[in-house]
């Protein structure tokens, strides 16, 4: 059985691993005022998200910083208006948040044109846009007392994004605007969105949620590039785990690569489809791009916890394994379950899934809706994208017309409750 586990584990991790580690990360931090394009300025990757991927394109984007009460600085990203919006109007604009997955940060959501990009379409459509980025990714690497050297910085998990990070991140929005806020998470955006909602967390600051490819469970993940690595690799699991930072260029992870690469059946020439299923609608450039600016950094104990919601197929608190640390930290041998039925019925939500998604695969999806099942039929919209894999959610050419349109139209439907 321990050998069983070890095996699921590993196949997590790799994964991830394998996919991202011949990703460009471009190290880059901005901070500024608003600010729109200035004639003969062509930033690149490394003058922030602002600068190189809004202002460029003629909207105001503002650098913000925002310190959860842990001590983590994150950066935030506001679009307060669309690119044609007249700069006298002052009627009130619904606030948005957008927060992005595992391994990447809110660069990932400005990946095509600006008419195919979810941010800017919600600005232009006069949405007040807030992009957030997780603690540990490449702008949110500060800590008022740690440096990312000390293996202390990386002492967290997506426990810690739900307790912390949104928060922060809502409670700021929530006071600059004095609006209830709509949500847009894919990936883990969305796990910690609904372990957020359970606890009754942001429920009174959130107007509505929209989830794309929400991964709540991932019992049924599985691709051939995992079982051959966990077949591979078991006994490596031991290195990975004493690692702080889960940084996928690191050179502890090298090995896994070459090793994995050696297999036939794996095509590490496609790895995007070997990890994320068969993506439908990316256009070349935006994959270059995507390339360009990820991976990102995460903690290794994060990567443990999605790991176990991988092999117990229940969304749980952080298992420290041992029964004493269990009680130590939760006053209890097994970690507390955050209980998706707790999530307040007549909370507005917008859930959208692939076919073709291996990370968010359809029976773990209909597994989330299964738990759903008692929440106010007015409030729960469904869409089920046959065609559509992981990664077209976030940077489908296509994506405008068959999920972004749906999800600006759910928002707007629910009023000003």
């Amino acid at each position: 059985m321990i050998l069983l586990h070890l095996m699921q584990l590993c196949v997590f991790f790799l994964l991830f691993l394998v996919v991202v580690t011949f990703f460009h990360q471009v190290q880059a931090s901005n901070f500024g005022s608003f600010s729109r394009k200035q004639v003969g300025i062509y930033p690149t990757m490394n003058d922030g998200i602002c600068a190189s991927s809004v202002i460029v394109h003629g909207y105001k984007c503002q650098e913000i910083q925002v310190v959860t009460k842990d001590g983590y600085i994150l950066s935030i990203q506001r679009i307060p208006e669309g690119r044609n919006e007249a700069r006298n109007e002052r009627t009130k604009k619904q606030p948005v948040i957008l927060q992005h997955g595992v391994l990447v940060d809110g660069m990932t959501w400005l990946m095509n044109s600006p008419e195919q990009d979810l941010p800017l379409i919600l600005a232009d459509k006069g949405f007040d846009v807030w992009i957030a980025n997780t603690r540990g990714t490449k702008h949110s690497r500060r800590h008022v007392s740690l440096d990312p050297s000390n293996p202390v910085f990386w002492n967290w998990s997506w426990d810690e994004l739900v307790t912390y990070d949104l928060p922060a991140v809502f409670d700021y929005v929530y006071i600059q605007t004095g609006e209830k806020i709509n949500y847009v998470g894919h990936s883990l955006g969305t796990l910690i969105a609904l372990a957020s909602f359970s606890e009754r967390k942001l429920v009174n600051q959130l107007k509505s949620a929209a989830l794309l490819s929400p991964i709540a469970y991932l019992s049924h993940m599985n691709t051939a590039l995992g079982v051959i690595a966990a077949k591979s690799f078991v006994g490596e699991i031991t290195t990975l785990i004493g690692l702080a930072e889960f940084n996928p260029k690191g050179l502890p992870l090298e090995a896994f690569l070459k090793a994995v690469c050696d297999n036939p059946g794996i095509d590490c020439y496609d790895l995007m489809t070997e990890l994320t299923g068969k993506n439908c609608c990316l256009n070349s450039s935006t994959v270059d791009r995507f390339l360009m600016n990820e991976p990102q950094s995460t903690s290794t104990k994060n990567m443990v916890h999605l790991a176990q919601t991988v092999r117990h197929g229940v969304l749980a608190k952080f298992n420290y394994v041992r029964p004493d640390y269990n009680i130590l930290h939760y006053g209890q041998v097994t970690p507390p379950i955050y209980n998706l039925s707790n999530i307040p019925h007549d909370l507005p939500l917008f859930i959208s899934y692939g076919g073709q998604d291996a990370l968010s695969d359809v029976r773990d999806v209909e597994n989330l809706l299964d738990q759903l099942k008692l929440h106010d039929v007015d409030k729960r919209s469904v869409q089920f994208v046959k065609e559509y894999a992981h990664a077209d959610y976030i940077m489908g050419f296509n994506a405008k017309d068959i999920v972004y349109n749906s999800v600006i139209s759910f928002f707007n439907s629910q009023g000003n409750t």
